[in-house]
């Protein structure tokens, strides 16, 4: 990780990053080591994030740390503090 965070910290488009090393199930084994979430302005601002070529850097450096694989996951996130 200490190459891909480096490649994070600087990605142009998300507004906030978050990550955990500390992956733990309700119970039994969680399936996933660590769990990165990033926010962007809109979808719109995702795609064009992802497919700059600092997105296209951050991407292929995936395979470097998550031997195992990985799931990515897009979901809007409602407001709920109303």
């Amino acid at each position: 990780m200490n190459h891909h965070l480096p490649l994070v910290k600087n990605w142009p488009g998300p507004l906030a990053w978050r990550y955990s090393f500390d992956v733990a199930a309700t119970e039994g084994e969680a399936p996933y080591f660590a769990v990165f979430e990033a926010d962007f302005a809109d979808a719109a601002a995702m795609a064009a994030a992802q497919a700059s070529s600092h997105g296209q850097r951050v991407a292929a450096d995936v395979v470097n740390y998550a031997t195992g694989g990985l799931v990515v996951i897009y979901y809007p996130v409602q407001d709920g503090t109303g």
